[in-house]
């Protein structure tokens, strides 16, 4: 039995991979905190009949204890074949300690836990975010270094240390996240390599999703990145499932240790003064 996991899936970009895995594996858990939302897209993905079992599974990714029920779990129903890692919070979701142990340390931690279980086809791929090209994140070796271990019981202080102050911006705790999130796939992707197995990374742009909306709401300058971009407008849940999907394929079998973006060409118009 082929096993599939997706993290976040109980809504927006998690729950659109999700729907795009139920027809490439036998078995689906679906990944989510909210326990109301996940079963909700559990029985709808059930009754849409695409083939694979789906079950949802409630757990907060930052939870050890959870994480491992979640790879017993998956031991039991077969081979792990793909993991869609959506599950994270944005900038007006929760303060920066939060965010860097959802969006980092969760995926290390999720990493770790799932890693006895990858073999031969295996792959993963992990969300980071095009806020990680942006901002003051230029060559900055102190903040490198603890990024490069986001499971150090003392991560939490040693990036306030390195980067300072400002971390404590959410929107900054952010940016420093997903590059971490760059970092950690790079070092995954060597680390499961040897057995065959893949990881990389998207970056999205502006979606439109519940969670994109709210940072929208907060963040006016968003329009006008939107606006300015090469495409002019926001992306879609579906077409960020899309290249997940592609990346989670066997047609991507020769693509590890690598980030795409997927932003509509908010970058390019951007390198362009556009």
């Amino acid at each position: 039995m082929k096993v599939g996991i997706a993290t976040g899936a109980g809504r927006g970009m998690g729950l659109e991979c999700a729907r795009r895995m139920t027809g490439v594996v036998d078995r689906l858990l679906l990944v989510d905190l909210d326990e109301k939302t996940v079963n909700a897209a559990a029985d709808d993905l059930g009754a849409a009949g695409h083939g694979a079992v789906v079950e949802p599974f409630v757990v907060d990714i930052t939870d050890a204890d959870g994480l491992a029920r979640l790879a017993a779990r998956t031991a039991e129903l077969g081979t792990l074949r793909a993991v869609a890692h959506a599950a994270g919070i944005s900038p007006t979701m929760a303060d920066w300690r939060r965010i860097l142990r959802v969006d980092l340390v969760g995926t290390a931690m999720l990493a770790e836990a799932l890693r006895p279980l990858v073999t031969q086809g295996t792959a993963m791929v992990c969300f980071a975010s095009m806020a990680a090209l942006f901002g003051n994140t230029g060559p900055h070796p102190a903040a490198e270094a603890a990024l490069a271990d986001p499971l150090d019981e003392r991560f939490l202080d040693r990036v306030r240390d390195a980067v300072g102050p400002d971390i404590e911006d959410p929107g900054v705790a952010y940016t420093w996240a997903k590059r971490g999130v760059h970092r950690f796939v790079q070092r995954e992707a060597v680390r499961v390599g040897r057995l065959g197995a893949r990881v990389c990374s998207v970056s999205p742009g502006i979606v439109a999703t519940p969670q994109g909306r709210q940072e929208a709401a907060q963040h006016p300058s968003m329009k006008a990145l939107v606006e300015g971009s090469a495409l002019g407008r926001e992306g879609r849940a579906d077409e960020l499932a899309a290249v997940v999907a592609f990346l989670l394929s066997d047609d991507a079998s020769f693509l590890t240790g690598v980030d795409v973006l997927v932003d509509g060409g908010v970058r390019a118009a951007l390198s362009l003064g556009s």
